[in-house]
């Protein structure tokens, strides 16, 4: 990262950050995809043990994995501030930090996961796979979360091309595992969808092996000394990382369990509805991958404006990434209008699927509308440190709003399925909504104080 001072200046740096995380997002989203489409095309049933698989560990991964981002806006202002000594220090109680949550959802997740998914009305088969996958997939759960602390201190230097390249590495990885174990390939044993989850774990440990390796090793990040010097572990630094982390990943968590909530609500429809839901759920994620790579390139560049103190600056970066993300969600729902057969045949072959797969995806264009507006104003929003007001709108949002209004519409009115969309659809647009509002205010107040001195 470096001090810009023309828009154009900022634009250039805008797209050297966020053109690689985009990479490294749609290379992450494809190791799910893969386990998502080739599942599918082992069955069904297979596809919606997979499908309840996830909609259970998403949630679970991407909210603790919140805590670990908070590393991303702490390096960003130490980077901006001058800093760099303390860099180290936090970089190590974040690795610290990963392994702790790592072991606590091992031992929770053994003591919880049979409850759940016996109280859910899924056939044998699919309950089997569901439960399969998360078992294989826990195997994988330390290395995924070390890779994530080391991600965001990679990130924060404005390094986003390295984490682009390890999971350019890891994705044929996952891919090649995938098609021996899901299918039984080359003489490894037909184990469907739960052949996906030891597909993930073996990537997982890969990626993570790679990224110890650069970071001790590169030019760029060889002289922090990670993992050569001791650093006692510190309960402040935790508290800091805490402090900040856990709103992040709570307002995460908020986001992507209504929509593993919708999933395991449409356990009450057939296995038909639910690989259905799921296809064109994966679809939109897909699509989700701009926007959230924009977030977190706004994370890096405004918080290192901010160290500065250059808040004019902070806001301008701001801007550029909304105007970026709405102007390509217009295209991409545009194109996903035109093709939508054919993308719901990317994921099944049996027509039931495909058509209702359809439908749901038509839901989806409005998805990328609300979505390039909100995910852009929350990176901007860690930038600026400001956390807890931005987890308690994604909780008003998304479960008062959201899914009520999804839960009636699909069970007490001739919306059926589609109910849930709806409601997903009004609690992330009234989230878009309310946090340009605060980032609007929080710009303003930054401006205020600036001028006073």
């Amino acid at each position: 990262m470096f001090q810009t001072h023309t828009l154009k200046e900022k634009y250039k740096q805008f797209l050297f950050l966020v053109i690689p995380v985009l990479i490294t997002q749609l290379g992450l989203y494809a190791m799910n995809f893969f386990d998502t489409i080739m599942s599918g095309h082992a069955g069904a049933k297979q596809l919606a043990g997979v499908a309840i698989g996830t909609s259970l560990w998403v949630p679970i991964f991407t909210g603790l994995n919140g805590i670990l981002m908070a590393l991303t806006p702490i390096v960003s202002q130490l980077i901006g501030a001058k800093n760099t000594k303390n860099v180290p220090k936090a970089v190590m109680q974040a690795v610290y930090l990963s392994v702790i949550i790592s072991f606590m959802v091992i031992i929770l997740g053994s003591f919880i996961l049979n409850p759940i998914l016996g109280a859910m009305s899924l056939e044998n088969e699919v309950e089997r796979v569901a439960k399969g996958y998360l078992v294989a997939l826990s195997f994988g759960i330390l290395p995924l979360f070390l890779y994530g602390a080391l991600r965001s201190f990679i990130d924060a230097l404005g390094q986003t091309r390295i984490t682009m390249f390890v999971t350019l590495l890891a994705l044929p990885v996952n891919a090649f595992f995938n098609y021996l174990l899901i299918f039984g390939k080359a003489g490894f044993p037909e184990l469907g969808g739960i052949g996906a989850g030891i597909a993930s774990t073996i990537t997982y440990w890969i990626s993570a092996i790679i990224t110890i390796f650069i970071v001790m090793k590169m030019n760029q990040f060889r002289g922090y000394n990670l993992f050569k010097t001791f650093y006692k572990p510190s309960l402040s630094a935790w508290k800091e990382q805490l402090k900040i982390g856990i709103p992040i990943g709570l307002a995460i968590f908020f986001e992507v369990s209504i929509f593993a909530a919708v999933t395991l609500l449409m356990s009450d429809f057939n296995t038909i509805t639910i690989a259905a839901h799921q296809a064109a759920l994966n679809f939109a994620s897909f699509l989700y991958m701009l926007p959230l790579s924009i977030s977190f390139a706004l994370t890096i560049a405004v918080g290192f404006e901010v160290g500065g103190k250059r808040y004019k600056d902070a806001a301008q970066y701001s801007y550029i990434g909304i105007f970026t993300a709405l102007g390509f969600a217009l295209i991409l729902s545009g194109l996903l209008i035109t093709f939508d057969e054919q993308v719901a045949r990317i994921y099944s072959n049996e027509p039931e699927v495909i058509k209702l797969t359809t439908s749901f995806l038509w839901f989806a264009v409005f998805f990328q509308l609300a979505d390039a507006v909100g995910a852009p104003i929350q990176g901007a929003l860690r930038g600026y440190k400001d956390v807890n007001v931005t987890f308690m709108l994604s909780f008003v949002s998304y479960w008062v709003l959201g899914l009520p209004v999804g839960y009636y519409l699909a069970n007490f009115t001739s919306f059926g399925a589609y109910g849930y969309w709806i409601g997903l659809i009004s609690g992330l647009s009234a989230g878009a909504i309310i946090l340009f509002i605060r980032l609007k205010f929080l710009q303003s107040h930054a401006f205020s104080i600036q001028k006073q001195k």
